[in-house]
Protein backbone atom coordinates (compact mmCIF):
# COMPACT_ATOMS: atom_id res chain seq x y z
CA UNK A 1 0.00 0.00 0.00
CA UNK A 2 1.22 3.48 -0.85
CA UNK A 3 2.53 5.40 2.14
CA UNK A 4 0.28 8.32 1.21
CA UNK A 5 -2.75 6.19 2.09
CA UNK A 6 -1.55 6.17 5.69
CA UNK A 7 -1.51 9.98 5.95
CA UNK A 8 -4.77 11.53 7.16
CA UNK A 9 -5.62 15.13 6.33
CA UNK A 10 -8.55 17.46 5.71
CA UNK A 11 -11.95 16.69 7.16
CA UNK A 12 -11.05 13.07 7.92
CA UNK A 13 -8.39 14.44 10.24
CA UNK A 14 -10.90 16.85 11.80
CA UNK A 15 -13.30 13.99 12.46
CA UNK A 16 -10.49 11.96 14.01
CA UNK A 17 -9.68 14.81 16.37
CA UNK A 18 -13.38 15.26 17.16
CA UNK A 19 -13.41 11.59 18.14
CA UNK A 20 -10.70 12.20 20.74
CA UNK A 21 -12.57 15.18 22.14
CA UNK A 22 -15.85 13.23 22.24
CA UNK A 23 -14.17 10.68 24.48
CA UNK A 24 -12.97 13.52 26.72
CA UNK A 25 -16.44 15.11 26.80
CA UNK A 26 -17.97 11.74 27.65
CA UNK A 27 -15.58 11.33 30.56
CA UNK A 28 -16.42 14.85 31.79
CA UNK A 29 -20.11 13.93 31.65
CA UNK A 30 -19.51 10.78 33.73
CA UNK A 31 -17.22 12.39 36.32
CA UNK A 32 -20.00 13.89 38.51
CA UNK A 33 -21.22 10.33 39.21
CA UNK A 34 -18.44 10.20 41.80
CA UNK A 35 -20.69 12.50 43.85
CA UNK A 36 -23.22 9.66 44.19
CA UNK A 37 -20.69 7.76 46.31
CA UNK A 38 -21.17 10.47 48.96
CA UNK A 39 -24.88 11.01 48.22
CA UNK A 40 -26.17 7.46 47.45
CA UNK A 41 -29.78 8.64 47.59
CA UNK A 42 -29.16 10.26 44.17
CA UNK A 43 -28.45 6.94 42.42
CA UNK A 44 -31.72 7.24 40.49
CA UNK A 45 -30.38 10.16 38.44
CA UNK A 46 -27.22 8.32 37.38
CA UNK A 47 -28.82 7.41 34.06
CA UNK A 48 -29.08 11.12 33.19
CA UNK A 49 -25.29 11.23 32.96
CA UNK A 50 -24.52 7.64 31.91
CA UNK A 51 -26.60 7.73 28.72
CA UNK A 52 -25.01 10.84 27.08
CA UNK A 53 -21.58 10.08 28.58
CA UNK A 54 -21.37 6.52 27.22
CA UNK A 55 -22.82 7.49 23.84
CA UNK A 56 -20.25 10.31 23.54
CA UNK A 57 -17.38 7.94 24.36
CA UNK A 58 -18.57 5.22 21.94
CA UNK A 59 -19.12 7.74 19.13
CA UNK A 60 -15.69 9.17 19.88
CA UNK A 61 -14.03 5.78 19.45
CA UNK A 62 -15.84 5.28 16.14
CA UNK A 63 -14.74 8.66 14.77
CA UNK A 64 -11.20 8.10 16.01
CA UNK A 65 -10.93 5.25 13.48
CA UNK A 66 -10.45 7.94 10.81
CA UNK A 67 -6.97 8.58 12.23
CA UNK A 68 -6.13 5.56 14.40
CA UNK A 69 -2.79 4.02 13.45
CA UNK A 70 -2.22 6.55 10.69
CA UNK A 71 0.13 9.50 10.37
CA UNK A 72 -1.59 12.81 10.92
CA UNK A 73 -0.96 15.58 8.43
CA UNK A 74 -0.94 19.17 9.63
CA UNK A 75 -4.34 20.81 9.72
CA UNK A 76 -4.82 23.14 6.79
CA UNK A 77 -5.08 26.89 7.22
CA UNK A 78 -7.97 27.80 9.58
CA UNK A 79 -9.00 24.17 10.05
CA UNK A 80 -7.70 24.46 13.61
CA UNK A 81 -10.26 27.15 14.50
CA UNK A 82 -12.97 25.17 12.69
CA UNK A 83 -12.15 22.15 14.84
CA UNK A 84 -12.27 24.27 18.00
CA UNK A 85 -15.71 25.57 17.02
CA UNK A 86 -17.02 22.03 16.42
CA UNK A 87 -15.55 20.75 19.69
CA UNK A 88 -17.08 23.49 21.83
CA UNK A 89 -20.52 23.18 20.22
CA UNK A 90 -20.45 19.40 20.70
CA UNK A 91 -19.31 19.78 24.32
CA UNK A 92 -22.16 22.19 25.06
CA UNK A 93 -24.82 19.99 23.41
CA UNK A 94 -23.62 16.73 24.98
CA UNK A 95 -23.36 18.35 28.41
CA UNK A 96 -26.89 19.74 28.04
CA UNK A 97 -28.30 16.24 27.71
CA UNK A 98 -28.24 15.29 31.44
CA UNK A 99 -30.46 18.29 32.13
CA UNK A 100 -32.81 17.43 29.25
CA UNK A 101 -33.03 13.76 30.26
CA UNK A 102 -33.89 14.77 33.83
CA UNK A 103 -37.14 16.23 32.49
CA UNK A 104 -36.73 19.39 34.56
CA UNK A 105 -35.33 21.56 31.75
CA UNK A 106 -36.17 22.09 28.09
CA UNK A 107 -33.47 22.12 25.41
CA UNK A 108 -33.06 25.91 25.44
CA UNK A 109 -32.60 25.99 29.21
CA UNK A 110 -30.20 23.04 29.15
CA UNK A 111 -28.02 24.54 26.41
CA UNK A 112 -28.07 27.86 28.26
CA UNK A 113 -26.80 26.17 31.46
CA UNK A 114 -24.06 24.16 29.75
CA UNK A 115 -22.95 27.20 27.73
CA UNK A 116 -22.79 29.21 30.95
CA UNK A 117 -20.72 26.43 32.51
CA UNK A 118 -18.15 25.90 29.76
CA UNK A 119 -17.86 29.63 29.08
CA UNK A 120 -17.26 30.17 32.84
CA UNK A 121 -20.06 32.73 32.97
CA UNK A 122 -22.16 31.62 35.90
CA UNK A 123 -25.62 32.79 34.85
CA UNK A 124 -28.04 30.01 35.72
CA UNK A 125 -31.60 28.74 35.37
CA UNK A 126 -31.05 26.02 38.01
CA UNK A 127 -32.62 26.37 41.45
CA UNK A 128 -29.43 25.51 43.30
CA UNK A 129 -31.15 25.16 46.68
CA UNK A 130 -33.53 22.49 45.33
CA UNK A 131 -31.46 20.41 42.95
CA UNK A 132 -29.15 17.42 43.30
CA UNK A 133 -25.57 17.58 44.51
CA UNK A 134 -24.59 15.62 41.40
CA UNK A 135 -25.88 18.34 39.10
CA UNK A 136 -24.18 21.02 41.18
CA UNK A 137 -20.88 19.14 40.84
CA UNK A 138 -21.43 18.76 37.10
CA UNK A 139 -21.87 22.52 36.73
CA UNK A 140 -18.60 23.12 38.60
CA UNK A 141 -16.73 20.56 36.49
CA UNK A 142 -17.93 22.25 33.31
CA UNK A 143 -16.51 25.51 34.61
CA UNK A 144 -13.20 23.89 35.46
CA UNK A 145 -12.73 22.24 32.07
CA UNK A 146 -14.12 25.26 30.22
CA UNK A 147 -11.81 27.59 32.11
CA UNK A 148 -8.55 25.73 31.55
CA UNK A 149 -9.67 24.70 28.06
CA UNK A 150 -10.68 21.42 26.46
CA UNK A 151 -7.58 21.44 24.25
CA UNK A 152 -5.30 21.94 27.25
CA UNK A 153 -6.88 19.03 29.13
CA UNK A 154 -6.53 16.69 26.17
CA UNK A 155 -2.99 17.88 25.46
CA UNK A 156 -1.98 17.10 29.04
CA UNK A 157 -3.00 13.47 28.50
CA UNK A 158 -2.24 12.90 24.81
CA UNK A 159 0.94 14.21 23.23
CA UNK A 160 0.38 15.58 19.75
CA UNK A 161 3.08 17.21 17.69
CA UNK A 162 0.49 19.33 15.89
CA UNK A 163 -1.35 20.41 19.06
CA UNK A 164 0.18 23.88 19.38
CA UNK A 165 -2.05 25.42 16.73
CA UNK A 166 -5.15 24.07 18.47
CA UNK A 167 -3.82 25.28 21.78
CA UNK A 168 -3.40 28.81 20.42
CA UNK A 169 -6.73 28.72 18.56
CA UNK A 170 -8.58 28.07 21.82
CA UNK A 171 -7.25 31.37 23.16
CA UNK A 172 -4.14 30.29 25.07
CA UNK A 173 -0.94 32.31 25.06
CA UNK A 174 0.29 30.88 28.35
CA UNK A 175 2.72 28.23 27.16
CA UNK A 176 4.87 28.16 30.28
CA UNK A 177 7.65 25.84 29.10
CA UNK A 178 8.91 25.00 25.58
CA UNK A 179 7.33 21.53 25.60
CA UNK A 180 3.55 21.80 25.03
CA UNK A 181 2.52 18.71 26.97
CA UNK A 182 4.68 19.70 29.95
CA UNK A 183 3.25 23.21 29.79
CA UNK A 184 -0.32 21.85 29.80
CA UNK A 185 0.38 19.62 32.79
CA UNK A 186 2.02 22.49 34.65
CA UNK A 187 -0.99 24.73 34.04
CA UNK A 188 -3.36 22.02 35.26
CA UNK A 189 -1.19 21.43 38.32
CA UNK A 190 -1.27 25.13 39.21
CA UNK A 191 -5.05 25.35 38.86
CA UNK A 192 -5.67 22.15 40.81
CA UNK A 193 -3.28 23.33 43.53
CA UNK A 194 -5.17 26.60 43.89
CA UNK A 195 -8.49 24.74 44.07
CA UNK A 196 -7.29 22.37 46.78
CA UNK A 197 -5.74 25.14 48.90
CA UNK A 198 -8.84 27.29 48.41
CA UNK A 199 -11.11 24.42 49.42
CA UNK A 200 -9.19 23.95 52.68
CA UNK A 201 -9.42 27.69 53.37
CA UNK A 202 -13.18 27.70 52.80
CA UNK A 203 -13.66 24.76 55.16
CA UNK A 204 -11.65 26.56 57.85
CA UNK A 205 -14.08 29.49 57.59
CA UNK A 206 -17.19 27.35 57.93
CA UNK A 207 -18.15 25.99 54.50
CA UNK A 208 -19.07 22.33 54.12
CA UNK A 209 -16.45 20.35 52.13
CA UNK A 210 -18.89 20.04 49.21
CA UNK A 211 -19.62 23.78 49.09
CA UNK A 212 -15.93 24.57 49.58
CA UNK A 213 -14.79 22.44 46.65
CA UNK A 214 -17.46 23.82 44.31
CA UNK A 215 -16.78 27.43 45.24
CA UNK A 216 -13.01 26.95 44.90
CA UNK A 217 -13.48 25.63 41.36
CA UNK A 218 -15.87 28.46 40.49
CA UNK A 219 -13.49 31.09 41.90
CA UNK A 220 -10.30 29.89 40.19
CA UNK A 221 -12.10 29.33 36.89
CA UNK A 222 -13.70 32.78 37.31
CA UNK A 223 -16.97 30.98 36.67
CA UNK A 224 -19.17 32.04 39.54
CA UNK A 225 -21.53 29.07 39.83
CA UNK A 226 -22.55 28.87 43.48
CA UNK A 227 -24.30 26.18 45.47
CA UNK A 228 -26.32 28.91 47.19
CA UNK A 229 -28.96 31.24 45.77
CA UNK A 230 -27.40 34.20 47.59
CA UNK A 231 -23.92 33.27 46.29
CA UNK A 232 -21.04 34.26 48.61
CA UNK A 233 -23.38 36.61 50.46
CA UNK A 234 -25.08 33.55 51.99
CA UNK A 235 -22.13 32.94 54.29
CA UNK A 236 -21.82 36.46 55.73
CA UNK A 237 -18.15 35.71 56.40
CA UNK A 238 -15.23 38.08 55.93
CA UNK A 239 -12.86 35.11 55.75
CA UNK A 240 -14.85 33.50 52.94
CA UNK A 241 -14.90 36.79 51.02
CA UNK A 242 -11.12 37.28 51.39
CA UNK A 243 -10.37 33.77 50.13
CA UNK A 244 -12.76 34.30 47.22
CA UNK A 245 -11.11 37.61 46.29
CA UNK A 246 -7.67 35.98 46.27
CA UNK A 247 -8.83 33.03 44.14
CA UNK A 248 -10.68 35.30 41.70
CA UNK A 249 -7.58 37.45 41.20
CA UNK A 250 -5.41 34.37 40.69
CA UNK A 251 -7.84 32.96 38.12
CA UNK A 252 -8.00 36.22 36.15
CA UNK A 253 -4.23 36.66 35.92
CA UNK A 254 -2.15 35.23 33.08
CA UNK A 255 -0.32 32.13 34.30
CA UNK A 256 2.99 33.48 33.04
CA UNK A 257 2.70 36.05 35.85
CA UNK A 258 2.15 33.20 38.32
CA UNK A 259 5.28 31.45 37.06
CA UNK A 260 7.34 34.63 37.39
CA UNK A 261 6.13 35.02 40.98
CA UNK A 262 6.95 31.37 41.78
CA UNK A 263 10.47 32.02 40.47
CA UNK A 264 10.76 35.20 42.59
CA UNK A 265 10.99 37.41 39.49
CA UNK A 266 8.80 40.04 41.11
CA UNK A 267 10.04 43.01 39.07
CA UNK A 268 9.14 41.30 35.79
CA UNK A 269 5.81 40.13 37.16
CA UNK A 270 4.64 43.53 38.37
CA UNK A 271 6.11 45.39 35.39
CA UNK A 272 3.29 44.03 33.25
CA UNK A 273 0.84 46.34 31.50
CA UNK A 274 -2.27 44.49 32.72
CA UNK A 275 -1.29 44.66 36.37
CA UNK A 276 -0.59 48.38 35.98
CA UNK A 277 -4.07 48.90 34.49
CA UNK A 278 -5.62 46.82 37.28
CA UNK A 279 -3.93 49.07 39.84
CA UNK A 280 -5.24 52.21 38.12
CA UNK A 281 -8.76 50.78 37.92
CA UNK A 282 -8.60 49.83 41.60
CA UNK A 283 -7.61 53.36 42.60
CA UNK A 284 -10.45 54.85 40.52
CA UNK A 285 -13.36 52.45 40.97
CA UNK A 286 -13.06 50.98 44.47
CA UNK A 287 -13.48 54.36 46.26
CA UNK A 288 -16.33 55.31 43.90
CA UNK A 289 -18.14 52.02 44.47
CA UNK A 290 -17.67 52.26 48.24
CA UNK A 291 -19.07 55.80 48.30
CA UNK A 292 -22.17 54.90 46.29
CA UNK A 293 -22.87 51.62 48.07
CA UNK A 294 -22.60 53.45 51.41
CA UNK A 295 -25.95 55.07 50.59
CA UNK A 296 -27.65 51.69 50.92
CA UNK A 297 -25.70 50.11 53.80
CA UNK A 298 -25.50 50.80 57.53
CA UNK A 299 -21.75 50.80 58.22
CA UNK A 300 -18.44 51.77 56.66
CA UNK A 301 -17.28 48.19 57.15
CA UNK A 302 -20.09 46.71 55.04
CA UNK A 303 -19.67 49.44 52.39
CA UNK A 304 -15.97 48.63 52.07
CA UNK A 305 -16.62 44.87 51.89
CA UNK A 306 -19.31 45.19 49.22
CA UNK A 307 -17.40 47.76 47.16
CA UNK A 308 -14.13 45.82 47.18
CA UNK A 309 -15.72 42.41 46.62
CA UNK A 310 -17.95 43.51 43.74
CA UNK A 311 -15.05 45.37 42.12
CA UNK A 312 -12.95 42.20 42.09
CA UNK A 313 -15.89 40.00 41.05
CA UNK A 314 -16.68 42.27 38.09
CA UNK A 315 -13.12 42.95 36.85
CA UNK A 316 -12.20 39.26 37.10
CA UNK A 317 -15.51 38.35 35.38
CA UNK A 318 -16.26 35.78 38.09
CA UNK A 319 -19.76 36.88 38.99
CA UNK A 320 -19.90 36.03 42.67
CA UNK A 321 -21.94 38.42 44.77
CA UNK A 322 -22.15 39.48 48.41
CA UNK A 323 -25.28 41.59 47.90
CA UNK A 324 -28.85 40.29 47.72
CA UNK A 325 -29.66 42.02 44.42
CA UNK A 326 -28.30 44.62 42.03
CA UNK A 327 -31.74 45.88 41.07
CA UNK A 328 -32.00 48.16 44.10
CA UNK A 329 -28.46 49.52 44.08
CA UNK A 330 -27.46 53.06 42.99
CA UNK A 331 -27.31 53.48 39.22
CA UNK A 332 -23.73 54.72 39.25
CA UNK A 333 -22.66 51.65 41.24
CA UNK A 334 -24.22 49.39 38.60
CA UNK A 335 -22.70 51.51 35.82
CA UNK A 336 -19.27 50.97 37.41
CA UNK A 337 -19.93 47.23 37.45
CA UNK A 338 -20.91 47.33 33.76
CA UNK A 339 -17.68 49.16 32.80
CA UNK A 340 -15.59 46.66 34.76
CA UNK A 341 -17.41 43.68 33.22
CA UNK A 342 -16.71 45.05 29.74
CA UNK A 343 -12.99 45.53 30.52
CA UNK A 344 -12.57 42.07 32.04
CA UNK A 345 -9.51 40.19 33.25
CA UNK A 346 -6.07 39.31 31.95
CA UNK A 347 -5.52 37.93 28.48
CA UNK A 348 -4.64 34.23 28.50
CA UNK A 349 -6.45 33.71 31.82
CA UNK A 350 -9.82 32.10 32.55
CA UNK A 351 -11.44 35.56 32.69
CA UNK A 352 -13.60 37.11 29.98
CA UNK A 353 -14.40 40.63 28.79
CA UNK A 354 -12.43 42.71 26.31
CA UNK A 355 -9.33 41.80 28.36
CA UNK A 356 -7.08 44.25 30.16
CA UNK A 357 -4.32 43.97 27.56
CA UNK A 358 -6.60 45.12 24.74
CA UNK A 359 -7.91 48.03 26.79
CA UNK A 360 -4.34 48.99 27.75
CA UNK A 361 -3.26 48.90 24.11
CA UNK A 362 -6.21 51.06 23.07
CA UNK A 363 -5.37 53.62 25.77
CA UNK A 364 -1.70 53.53 24.79
CA UNK A 365 -2.65 54.08 21.16
CA UNK A 366 -4.64 57.16 22.14
CA UNK A 367 -1.60 58.57 23.97
CA UNK A 368 0.69 57.70 21.05
CA UNK A 369 -1.60 59.56 18.64
CA UNK A 370 -1.70 62.53 20.98
CA UNK A 371 2.10 62.52 21.25
CA UNK A 372 2.50 62.32 17.46
CA UNK A 373 0.19 65.29 16.91
CA UNK A 374 2.08 67.61 19.24
CA UNK A 375 5.63 66.48 18.47
CA UNK A 376 7.85 67.47 15.56
CA UNK A 377 6.79 65.82 12.30
CA UNK A 378 10.34 64.62 11.66
CA UNK A 379 10.53 62.81 14.98
CA UNK A 380 10.22 59.04 14.66
CA UNK A 381 8.75 57.27 17.68
CA UNK A 382 8.83 53.58 18.53
CA UNK A 383 5.67 52.35 20.15
CA UNK A 384 6.04 49.62 22.73
CA UNK A 385 4.12 48.05 25.56
CA UNK A 386 5.48 46.21 28.58
CA UNK A 387 4.48 42.56 28.85
CA UNK A 388 5.85 40.29 31.56
CA UNK A 389 8.70 42.73 32.23
CA UNK A 390 9.77 43.00 28.58
CA UNK A 391 9.24 45.88 26.17
CA UNK A 392 7.34 44.59 23.13
CA UNK A 393 7.27 46.74 19.98
CA UNK A 394 3.75 47.37 18.73
CA UNK A 395 3.22 47.52 14.96
CA UNK A 396 0.35 49.32 13.27
CA UNK A 397 -1.15 45.93 12.34
CA UNK A 398 -1.38 45.05 16.04
CA UNK A 399 -3.25 48.28 16.75
CA UNK A 400 -5.67 47.77 13.83
CA UNK A 401 -6.43 44.21 14.92
CA UNK A 402 -6.99 45.37 18.49
CA UNK A 403 -9.30 48.19 17.42
CA UNK A 404 -11.27 45.83 15.19
CA UNK A 405 -11.82 43.42 18.07
CA UNK A 406 -13.00 46.21 20.37
CA UNK A 407 -15.33 47.50 17.65
CA UNK A 408 -17.01 44.14 16.99
CA UNK A 409 -17.27 43.51 20.73
CA UNK A 410 -19.08 46.82 21.28
CA UNK A 411 -21.35 46.28 18.25
CA UNK A 412 -22.32 42.86 19.59
CA UNK A 413 -22.93 44.41 23.01
CA UNK A 414 -25.29 46.97 21.48
CA UNK A 415 -27.18 44.33 19.46
CA UNK A 416 -27.63 42.04 22.47
CA UNK A 417 -28.74 44.94 24.65
CA UNK A 418 -31.35 45.99 22.08
CA UNK A 419 -32.72 42.44 21.86
CA UNK A 420 -33.16 42.41 25.64
CA UNK A 421 -34.72 45.89 25.56
CA UNK A 422 -37.22 44.75 22.90
CA UNK A 423 -38.75 42.48 25.57
CA UNK A 424 -39.64 45.44 27.74
CA UNK A 425 -36.55 45.72 29.93
CA UNK A 426 -34.98 49.12 30.51
CA UNK A 427 -31.74 49.94 28.70
CA UNK A 428 -29.86 49.92 32.01
CA UNK A 429 -31.16 46.45 32.90
CA UNK A 430 -30.57 45.11 29.39
CA UNK A 431 -27.04 46.53 29.21
CA UNK A 432 -26.16 45.10 32.64
CA UNK A 433 -27.44 41.60 31.81
CA UNK A 434 -25.92 41.32 28.34
CA UNK A 435 -22.62 42.88 29.44
CA UNK A 436 -22.48 40.11 32.01
CA UNK A 437 -23.17 37.44 29.38
CA UNK A 438 -20.78 38.75 26.73
CA UNK A 439 -18.05 39.30 29.32
CA UNK A 440 -18.69 35.78 30.71
CA UNK A 441 -19.23 37.34 34.14
CA UNK A 442 -22.45 35.95 35.61
CA UNK A 443 -23.63 38.90 37.70
CA UNK A 444 -27.34 39.42 37.17
CA UNK A 445 -29.80 42.20 37.74
CA UNK A 446 -32.56 39.59 37.73
CA UNK A 447 -33.59 39.30 34.08
CA UNK A 448 -32.44 35.70 33.54
CA UNK A 449 -34.83 33.20 35.11
CA UNK A 450 -36.14 29.72 34.18
CA UNK A 451 -39.19 31.55 32.80
CA UNK A 452 -37.17 33.78 30.45
CA UNK A 453 -38.30 33.64 26.79
CA UNK A 454 -36.30 31.30 24.57
CA UNK A 455 -35.08 34.26 22.48
CA UNK A 456 -33.54 35.80 25.61
CA UNK A 457 -31.95 32.49 26.60
CA UNK A 458 -30.49 31.90 23.13
CA UNK A 459 -29.31 35.51 22.80
CA UNK A 460 -27.53 35.14 26.13
CA UNK A 461 -26.10 31.74 25.12
CA UNK A 462 -24.68 33.17 21.91
CA UNK A 463 -23.21 36.09 23.84
CA UNK A 464 -21.55 33.77 26.36
CA UNK A 465 -20.21 31.57 23.56
CA UNK A 466 -18.75 34.50 21.62
CA UNK A 467 -17.31 35.94 24.81
CA UNK A 468 -15.48 32.72 25.67
CA UNK A 469 -14.13 31.72 22.25
CA UNK A 470 -13.84 35.31 21.04
CA UNK A 471 -15.13 36.62 17.76
CA UNK A 472 -12.40 35.86 15.26
CA UNK A 473 -12.31 32.16 16.13
CA UNK A 474 -16.04 31.86 15.47
CA UNK A 475 -16.17 34.09 12.40
CA UNK A 476 -13.11 32.55 10.75
CA UNK A 477 -14.39 29.03 11.42
CA UNK A 478 -17.82 29.71 9.93
CA UNK A 479 -16.29 31.44 6.90
CA UNK A 480 -13.87 28.54 6.40
CA UNK A 481 -16.68 25.97 6.52
CA UNK A 482 -18.85 27.82 3.99
CA UNK A 483 -15.90 28.35 1.65
CA UNK A 484 -14.99 24.65 1.81
CA UNK A 485 -18.61 23.65 1.14
CA UNK A 486 -18.70 26.05 -1.81
CA UNK A 487 -15.41 24.68 -3.16
CA UNK A 488 -16.56 21.08 -2.46
CA UNK A 489 -13.65 20.43 -0.10
CA UNK A 490 -15.86 18.92 2.59
CA UNK A 491 -15.30 15.25 1.79
CA UNK A 492 -14.16 12.19 3.72
CA UNK A 493 -12.60 10.10 0.99
CA UNK A 494 -8.88 9.26 1.17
Amino acid sequence: MNHKNHIVSGYRLILGYIGLFLVLIGIITLLPLITIVFYPEEISIAKNFIIPGVISILLGFLLNKFTYGKEKHRLEKHQDVLLILFVWIIAIVVSAMPLVISGDYNFSQAVFESTSGYSTTGLSVVDVENTTQTLLMFRSLMQFFGGVGLVLVLTSAVSDKHGMRLYAAEGHNDKLVPNLIRSARLILSIYIGYILVGSVGYVIFGMTPFDAFNHAIASVSTGGFSTRTLSIGYYQSLGVEIITIILMLLGSTNLIIHLLLFRAKFKKAFNHVELKLLLVLSIIFIPIMIIFISKTTQTIDSSFRVGLFQFVSAITTTGFSNVDSFSGLPQFFNLSVIILMIIGGGIGSTAGGLKQYRVSLALKNFLWNLRNRISDEKTIHTNYITRFGKEVIIESEDVHSNNAHIFIYMVTLVIGTLIFASYGYSIEEALFEFSSALGTVGLSIGLITPQSPNVILWTTSVGMFLGRLEFYVVFIAITKLFMDIKDKKVQLND
